[in-house]
């Protein structure tokens, strides 16, 4: 009965915090099951704690979450490292986007260490003050400045330059879709830049690109092959959406799975096409 008691009040200061949480674990970890695992990792940690001695249960929640997917990140960087193809995030799809870690941003993280990683997540996205900071990673106010500095340094090309209105680029994404689909390849061929890269992820778990596909002419051949495909077997619009902030879309595939599908664009013109097809990656949107 005590222990029943002691998780409900520890439930009821610690759910009001969970989504914030999930925010911090999954722009550290780029997997929904890897940050929903954390959370709750954190939430066990919580029930055990002397909660009445905690003056600030979000900033301590938050210091047990970031050092928890630093202990991940070490052999995520192994899976990384081993993966088939391409790697995306897991996509988070959203009617509103959250605009504070576009995808691009996402993929630009990864080239960082785990601590800048974090010290840039937590000071530049979520506000929290470099002493915060620096208790959390277990560092001094002063390195902790360095290592954001450093990720800043690092990621500054993949912030969006010019944001595309929101309804525009849903339409963008609603032309892409209907054009790439009925093989309507003038119509696809007036959308892209000339520099277009294509980043299919399918894990070696669905046929994908096992490279970056660069530039016009590589990105519009691969598609004429694909609108083949579509016309023989089919591909089915579940909604228009944005995918980790980019305008984009959720489909239906010919061999029953979904496909997540996001654009960056630019002047109008799209400039990277991320197709998600990893099933593992796509379970928590069914």
């Amino acid at each position: 009965m005590r222990n029943e008691q002691g998780r409900t009040g520890a439930a009821e200061s610690f759910d009001p915090l969970r989504p914030k949480l999930i925010r911090v674990a999954y722009r550290m970890l780029g997997s929904v099951a890897d940050a929903e695992d954390v959370v709750q990792e954190a939430f066990m940690r919580w029930m055990g704690t002397d909660r009445a001695a905690v003056r600030e249960p979000e900033a301590f929640l938050r210091r047990i979450v970031t050092r928890l997917c630093l202990d991940q990140l070490k052999s995520a960087r192994h899976q990384r490292e081993t993966y088939i193809g391409p790697w995306l995030p897991d996509p988070v799809v959203e009617e509103q986007p959250e605009e504070d870690v576009t995808l691009p941003l996402m993929l630009a993280l990864e080239r960082l260490s785990p601590l800048e990683r974090a010290a840039f997540l937590l000071h530049d996205v979520f506000g929290v003050s470099f002493e915060e900071v620096a208790k959390t990673l277990d560092r001094d106010a002063a390195a902790c400045r360095q290592l954001a500095a450093r990720a800043r340094a690092h990621v500054r090309e993949a912030r969006p330059r010019f944001q595309v209105e929101q309804a525009r680029g849903i339409e963008i994404a609603q032309a892409f879709f209907a054009a790439s689909r009925t093989g309507d390849m003038t119509a696809l061929g007036a959308m892209l830049a000339a520099d277009v890269s294509m980043h299919s992820d399918g894990g070696g778990k669905r046929a994908a690109a096992m490279q970056v596909v660069l530039g016009f002419k590589h990105v519009m051949k691969l598609h004429k092959s694909l609108a083949v495909l579509f016309g023989k077997y089919g591909s089915t619009l579940v909604r228009t959406c944005f995918v980790n902030g980019l305008p984009g879309f959720v489909t239906l595939e010919a061999d029953g799975e979904l496909q997540t599908t996001a654009l960056e664009i630019e002047d109008g013109r799209i400039t990277a096409i991320y197709q998600t097809r990893n099933p593992d990656k796509l379970r928590h949107l069914h």
